[in-house]
């Protein structure tokens, strides 16, 4: 039997990563990312300002009822949803056209952009207007926060290489005998990036930082003891 794996990744006061928590579950369902979400609160977890994912309603309902916090929606997985709704020639025009709000240097003329390119495709392309109307506020929501920090928190990709990384660690070992032995491996391969990321510099930028901190910084370890 398949089973899920799910890692939280965040950045802390002093801007360098840390692996906040990792869980094994039958599914990416809603309860399963409730209780893991819970959990990072029991151990500490405070202060989360903004949530980064794709559009997964489990994750993204969860985030919602425990953290409390702004999502934003993945900006490299929503193309291929925008995407999904142009034919094969149209689809190189629809991502350059998208592709002009994201070089707007403010939030307002970003979303003026969004909604101009949302209208241009009204007619031919209504689905996909359809689309963009209702993943503006998402799929932008990382221009509400510092710009030198826009880079690092408009995509999910920074998990990728570590989410890779596990997929290839996993298939190597093939079937575990029960969800325990995945956590130790996983688990361990956490600990390990976790120090790595601690002798880097930083991943984001102090500045803007203290203007979204209103918590005591508290560190958590990689794994749950």
């Amino acid at each position: 039997m398949s089973v899920a794996v799910i890692v939280a990744v965040g950045v802390n006061t002093e801007g360098q990563r840390e692996v906040l928590g990792v869980k094994v579950g039958p599914s990416e369902a809603e309860p399963f990312w409730t209780e893991f979400l819970r959990s990072l609160n029991r151990r500490g977890l405070r202060g989360v300002k903004l949530v980064i994912s794709d559009s997964h309603e489990g994750i993204k309902a969860a985030a919602a009822k425990v953290l409390k916090a702004t999502w934003q929606r993945c900006r490299v997985h929503f193309m291929p949803d925008a995407l999904a709704f142009a034919n094969k020639t149209q689809r190189r025009m629809v991502s350059a056209a998208i592709g002009t709000v994201f070089v707007q240097e403010t939030p307002d003329a970003a979303k003026k952009q969004w909604r101009a390119v949302a209208d241009q495709f009204r007619d031919k392309m209504p689905k996909l207007a359809d689309c963009m109307d209702s993943a503006e506020n998402d799929v932008l929501a990382f221009m509400t926060f510092p710009q030198a920090h826009w880079s690092q928190i408009y995509s999910t990709n920074p998990l990728e290489r570590l989410n890779a990384e596990i997929k290839r660690r996993t298939n190597v070992v093939g079937i575990f005998p029960n969800d325990a032995s995945i956590t130790r491996l996983v688990g361990a391969m956490m600990l390990e990036q976790n120090d790595e990321w601690s002798l880097n510099r930083r991943y984001m930028q102090l500045e803007g930082l203290q203007t979204l901190t209103d918590t005591v910084s508290t560190r958590l370890s990689a794994v749950p003891r």
